[in-house]
C-alpha cells in the first residue's frame, strides 16, 4: 500500500473518473501506478499523454522503450517498473526473461537491433552521467541513421522515466 492516500475508482469523481475510464477501457483494470498520479488528475493526464505519444513513436520502438525504462528503473530499483516492463517484453515483443536479464547483466547483449543498442548505451550515459555524453556520441548515432529529434525523444524518456522510479520509490507503489 501507498504511503500517500490515492484514490480507489470507485471513489473517484469529475475528471479523474473520465481518466480512470479510459484507462481501464485500455487497460482492463486501474493499475497502482495510475492510482498514485490519482491525486493530482492533471499529472495523470499528462503522463497518459506522454505514454500515448510513445506508444505511437515513429522511429524508437516498443522493444527499445521498454528496455530503456528497465535500464533506467534497475539503476533506481524500482521494481515495479522493472517488473511491467518485463512483462512488456516477453509477454508483447517475444523476449525470453532469459534475454532480459542478460540485458540487465550487459547492454550489449539486448535482444535488439545493433543501432538500438547503441541509442540505449547512450540514453543509459545520459542518466548515468550526462557530463560524459559528447558530441561522438551523438555522431555515431547519427551516422547509425537517428535523427536528432530520436535521439532528444529517446533520452527525454530515460530523464521521464528516472523521474516516476522517483514518484514510485518514494511513495512505496506495489504490483497491482
Amino acid at each position: 500500500m501507498p504511503i500517500i492516500k490515492t484514490i480507489e475508482p470507485e471513489e473517484a469523481t469529475g475528471e479523474l473518473a473520465k481518466l480512470y475510464k479510459i484507462i481501464e477501457t485500455m487497460r482492463g483494470n486501474i493499475g497502482n501506478n495510475a492510482k498514485l498520479f490519482s491525486i493530482s488528475p492533471e499529472l495523470l493526464r499528462q503522463q497518459m499523454d506522454f505514454i500515448k505519444f510513445y506508444m505511437n513513436h515513429p522511429t524508437l520502438s516498443m522493444p527499445l522503450l521498454a528496455s530503456i525504462r528497465i535500464m533506467v528503473s534497475d539503476s533506481e530499483e524500482c521494481q515495479f517498473c522493472i517488473d511491467y516492463n518485463t512483462g512488456m517484453l516477453v509477454n508483447i515483443a517475444g523476449w525470453t526473461l532469459d534475454q532480459v536479464v542478460a540485458m540487465r547483466k550487459n547492454i550489449d547483449d539486448a535482444n535488439l537491433e545493433k543501432r538500438e543498442i547503441e541509442m540505449l548505451k547512450v540514453v543509459i550515459k545520459a542518466i548515468r552521467n550526462a557530463h560524459g555524453v559528447n558530441a561522438n556520441d551523438l555522431d555515431i548515432l547519427r551516422d547509425m541513421g537517428w535523427s536528432d529529434g530520436d535521439i532528444f525523444d529517446a533520452v527525454n524518456h530515460a530523464t521521464r522515466m528516472l523521474a516516476t522510479d522517483i514518484i514510485f520509490n518514494t511513495f512505496k507503489i506495489e504490483k497491482s
